[in-house]
Parts: C-alpha cells; structure tokens; sequence
C-alpha cells in the first residue's frame, strides 16, 4: 500500500507539534517572536516548567494523580490541608517564573497592584483591571497569570489556617485556578497529549526517519503521537530531577507533586488511548486502503494485502504492549517509590525518593521507545537517541532485570499448567484458571516487548499459541499443551538472553542483585513485600 507520509504527503509529527495547542496562525506566530527575543537565562527550561507547574495544578486536583498507595478512606474522609500546601507552593513558583520572563514589565504590575488599593474609586478601579486584562500580547497573558495566581495565593493562605480542609474546598480552589489558565490566550497547556514546538521537537534523526516512513496515515500519527509522549515524560522526570537538586528552593514537594500528576495524567491519557483507538483506527485504515482497490486487481495483490495486514497487527501489538507496560510502570512507581501526597518527610529524604523514582522509571522508558523502533524494523542505538551517557547502562541493567523476572513468570505459569488440568466446562474455568488470565495480561506488559527485544527466533509460534489461548473459552489439552511448550522454549531463551545481557561492555562488574529484582517482581505481581 502506498506510503501518504512521504514528500508531499501529511507529516503527523509536525502537526502535532503545532496544533495541538489549538492556537490561532497569528497566535502561534506572536508568541514564536516573544519566545524568539526574550531574554531570559535558560529560557526553553523556564518555560517549560511555568508550562508544566499550570497543567500540574488541573491535573494535582484529581487525587488519581498523587502518589501513595489507595487508601480505603473515601475521599470525603480526608484532610486535603498539605494538598493545598503543595499546590501554593506550585502557585509561587508561577508567579516567580512569569516575573523572570516579564523582567522590567513586572515592576508596572507592583504599580498596578499599589494603585488598586489606593484608588477610591470603584469606577476608576474596574477599568484599571479591564486594562490589565487584556492578553493581545504573550506578556499580556503572562501579566494576567501573574496577577490572578497572586490573588489565588492569598486565597490559599487564608484557607490552610482552617484546622481541617475538606476535597470541596480544595478541589474548588484549583478549579478557580484551572479558570484562569484555560482564559490564557497564549499560556493554556491544559489539552491532553498536547505539544509545543519550543520544548517538543525529537532530537534524534535516527526516531524521526522511523517516524517519517511508517506507511499510513492513522500508523504513522499513533507512532508520531506514542514517541512525542514518551520523549515529553522523559523531559518530565528531567524537571523532577532538577527540582530535587534545585537547594535554593527548600519548598520542592510542591513543584514536584504537580509535575508527577502531569506525568501520571499524560500516560493514563496515553496508554488509554492506544488501547481503545489503536486497533479500531489502524482497522479502519486498511479498511479505507482495501476498498480503494478494484476487485479485479484483489487476486494480483493478494500477497501485498497479507503482508500489510500483518504489518499493521504487528503495529498494534507494539503499540498496546508500550500502553500495557506503561500502565504497569506508572502502578510502581506511584504506589510504591514515590512518597504520598500528605507524608511528611524531612526535605533531604523527600529529594532522596524523587531522585530513586526516576532513576527507576527513567530507563523503563527509554527501553519502550527502543522497543517500539524495533517493532516498527528499526533498531535504535542508546547513544543515537539519548543524549545521556548514563542511559546505555541504565536500560542494559533495566532490561536485564526485566528478563530475569519474566522468565519466572513464564516458568510460573508452565509449572502451574502442567499441574492443572483442562476444565471440564467454562462455568469451572473461571476461577480456576484466572491464572492464564493473569499470565496473559502480564505477557502483553512484560512479555510481548522482550520478544522483540530479544530477536526472539520462536515469536511467531508463541504468539500463535497465546492468541489461541487467549481467543478460546474451553481450553482443550492441545491448546493447553501449545502454551506450556512455548512458554518453557521462552524461558530457556530468556535464561540465555540474560547471560548475553550480564556480559554487554556497560555491564561490567555490575553484579545482578536477584533479591531487588525479587521485590520488583512483587510489586509488579500486586503483591506487598
């Protein structure tokens, strides 16, 4: 089938980049040439956090965004007081990041906030305030924010003197300042899976000609779309980090609670979309493309329709495997390496657990963009896509560990089968064999990448053998028998595959600590350690 994304065809990656802010042409245009003179130290940095800090405050006021293990107290039940902390500590730090990038013009808003309360006249005072209001300019919009974010600061002080401060108050509180980000008409990042060209575009040449030659319009938007978000949750663990080692600033839990329900909010956003639309939209492309083609040719192109039907099926198990592992990755660290929204702790250990949750999360990411290239036929060099020189280690180690721990469940899983014998009827198979369940949606997060990773030789077979398993509701004994084969045949090569790993360059006198992979493997099986 035909390639729509090459010259002259659309370029899902470019697009967006730019329209997915939903800004106007002359809007774009306006804020590139403030961006392009503004004279601020590390300028792209400081943007992007203020960006963030403002999407941080919508998505902080969703308590599926903070940390911490779920609790069986409901919601009604519980003290949002160090929430709201967090929260006006996040609103501080907008307001110093739009004082830094208005510079001189920020000294006429102290002159703007004198005058408001000396004026007498209430006439006087209201079109002083519709003259602030207006947002023509990118510093207008920032003048805006900065005003309505001090006003809401001081709403916030007044209400942690509450000994007690309930969700309504707290939720309505972020809510006033949702209202006043989405009215920016230059500074509103509140979209999901939304990007900008300023802080977005993908450095590596070798992911943007993966991206650009992916035939189809639908695949080649999904792959644009999947490597953009996991570039930016990169980008956020980066902020993270430097916020945790920022020691000029002792209120850090704040900026770094928003930032963590961006990140936890952009992959739900992510990983739900690819497992809802990603076959349904990649369905009916080849659908489009298939009654494109007169029936007189279908005999000659039967071939070529086959193979670019098994492309796309490839397309979409790499796809839902990325959203599967990702779901997975974010349960862990959330509800285990990070610390809980409302604890605590003292500031050097608080930094201490930001650092550990990324340096944990971090190559579970970078092992998913290498994943997915090579499932989409090209293999991704470490040092050709990140500019870390830590990275080659950290995804060798991640993904070392990765294989030790399913090969324990694929040995699991056939040890159990073996031990288990076909259900007489579907009625007794439902709780004795939730199991192969179990097993199944650990293979889609865990499993289905390694296949790839690894050049497994058997993929094909196995994953025969699991659509079998998967598809049918009486598990007869050949069907049965299938997957306990290939699943012992993985693990053997999986055992293998993990000696090959322990002897990479980058992995030298690096032991393999099989008790911390152990407790990994816990985690991820839902257990507690």
């Amino acid at each position: 089938m035909r390639n729509s994304n090459t010259l002259g065809g659309r370029n899902a990656y470019a697009e967006l980049l730019r329209d997915t802010r939903g800004l106007r042409r002359e809007q774009q245009q306006a804020r590139e040439a403030w961006f392009a003179r503004l004279a601020a130290d590390k300028k792209e940095d400081t943007l992007f956090e203020l960006e963030i800090l403002l999407k941080g405050l919508a998505c902080f006021a969703n308590p599926r965004n903070h940390p911490g293990v779920a609790r069986r107290q409901t919601i009604v039940g519980q003290d949002f007081r160090e929430h709201l902390q967090h929260a006006r500590d996040g609103m501080s730090r907008v307001v110093q990041l739009a004082r830094t990038m208005l510079g001189d013009r920020d000294r006429a808003f102290v002159f703007q906030r004198y005058l408001e309360t000396v004026l007498p006249e209430d006439t006087a005072r209201t079109r002083l305030l519709q003259a602030a209001m207006a947002q023509e300019t990118p510093e207008g919009s920032l003048f805006v924010l900065r005003h309505g974010f001090t006003n809401l600061i001081e709403v916030a002080g007044g209400l942690l003197r509450v000994p007690r401060l309930n969700f309504r108050l707290f939720y309505a509180h972020l809510a006033t300042g949702m209202r006043e980000i989405a009215q920016s008409s230059f500074f509103n990042p509140l979209h999901a899976l939304e990007f900008r060209p300023e802080f977005d575009r993908i450095a590596s040449t070798q992911v943007l000609e993966l991206i650009q030659h992916v035939p189809g319009e639908h695949a080649h938007r999904l792959v644009a779309l999947t490597f953009l978000s996991f570039f930016r949750m990169l980008r956020y663990l980066r902020l993270v980090d430097a916020i945790a080692l920022d020691y000029s600033d002792r209120r850090i839990a704040g900026r770094a609670h928003l930032v963590l329900a961006v990140l936890r909010s952009d992959a739900r956003a992510l990983s739900n979309y690819l497992r809802r639309r990603a076959g349904v939209m990649l369905a009916d492309s080849y659908e489009r493309d298939l009654l494109r083609i007169p029936a007189t040719d279908l005999h000659a192109r039967y071939d070529e329709l086959t193979a670019e039907g098994h492309r796309l099926l490839a397309i979409k198990a790499a796809l839902t495997g990325v959203a599967a592992n990702l779901r997975l990755e974010m349960r862990r660290t959330f509800e285990h390496d990070l610390p809980a929204a409302d604890s605590l702790l003292p500031e050097g250990e608080h930094r201490a657990r930001l650092r550990a949750a990324t340096a944990s999360l971090r190559p579970a990411l970078q092992n998913a963009i290498l994943f997915l290239g090579r499932s989409l036929g090209t293999p991704l060099e470490e040092g050709g896509v990140f500019d870390d020189q830590a990275a080659r280690r950290a995804t060798s180690e991640r993904l070392r560990r990765d294989v030790w721990m399913f090969a324990q469940i694929a040995r699991a899983f056939a040890s159990k089968a073996r031990h288990t014998g076909p259900a007489p009827d579907r009625w007794t198979g439902i709780t004795s064999f939730a199991f192969i369940r179990e097993f199944l949606s650990y293979f889609r997060a865990m499993g289905y990448p390694l296949l790839r990773v690894g050049d497994y030789p058997r993929v094909d077979t196995f994953m025969a053998a699991m659509s079998r398993l998967e598809e049918t509701d009486l598990l007869d004994p050949a069907t049965m028998e299938a997957a306990i084969l290939e699943s012992e045949a993985f693990y053997e090569f999986l055992t293998t595959l993990f000696e090959q790993i322990s002897k990479r360059d980058e992995l030298a006198g690096v032991a393999f600590d099989r008790k911390d992979a152990a407790r990994a493997l816990r985690l991820y099986l839902g257990e507690r350690s």
